[in-house]
């Protein structure tokens, strides 16, 4: 859940918002809210990227998504939308400062009573939350997506799919890695482990920056 950087054109990109339908007010005045409030807004997922979600959430239909990174909940409540009438979904942050935000939307959105919000330490939560996950989008700390990935990958269900956000990191992944830059390190490692997992199909979209889709091999 870092800053994005969008690889493609600005007028492209432009063009792109221009044609995509609009979000609803409550994303709208939670984009607002989080610009005005927060100190990396760009954090935030954008019109585009949170139409995607909800197309792939009604897609899916799933009954339990699980989110890593609630930031203060845009991506959350355009997940929620295609939960099925008994779903749930659990969204994981780690910063509690954030939580009188992210209520306010919840419940301004109406899925107040569908979402599990919990704070801490998304590895150690993980393990305790017994779910088979319809969705699972990860959107945290870059250097865990591996380790996040092998506690998850098993806990999918066999139509779900795993998304994972920033992948490209600003285009670093095709460049010179500088020995300390751990997070380009991790991602790259995370993208060479996926396509070699030999039992999901799995493809990047350069769709801002970067976004994984993974599902298992029927």
């Amino acid at each position: 859940m870092d800053e994005t950087f969008n690889l493609i054109d600005k007028d492209i990109q432009a063009y792109c918002e221009q044609h995509t339908s609009d979000e609803s007010e409550v994303l709208y005045q939670l984009y607002r809210e989080t610009n005005l409030k927060t100190v990396h807004p760009r954090m935030l997922s954008c019109k585009n990227q949170g139409t995607f979600l909800q197309m792939v959430s009604r897609m899916v239909q799933p009954k339990r998504i699980l989110e890593l990174g609630t930031f203060t909940g845009y991506s959350t409540i355009c997940l929620a939308e295609g939960l099925s009438k008994d779903g749930l979904i659990y969204t994981i942050e780690k910063d509690e400062e954030r939580e009188p935000l992210i209520r306010k939307y919840l419940h301004l959105a109406g899925i107040e009573s569908k979402t599990h919000l919990l704070f801490g330490r998304a590895l150690d939560i993980i393990p305790h939350l017994q779910e088979t996950w319809d969705l699972i989008f990860i959107d945290a700390d870059k250097v865990n997506y591996l380790n996040y990935y092998k506690l998850l990958i098993n806990h999918l269900s066999e139509d779900g799919m795993l998304l994972a956000d920033n992948v490209l990191w600003s285009g670093k992944v095709v460049k010179e890695v500088k020995h300390n830059d751990k997070d380009t390190l991790a991602l790259l490692e995370f993208n060479q482990y996926v396509q070699a997992d030999a039992t999901v199909k799995n493809m990047i979209l350069p769709f801002r920056d970067g976004m994984m889709l993974v599902e298992k091999k029927k």
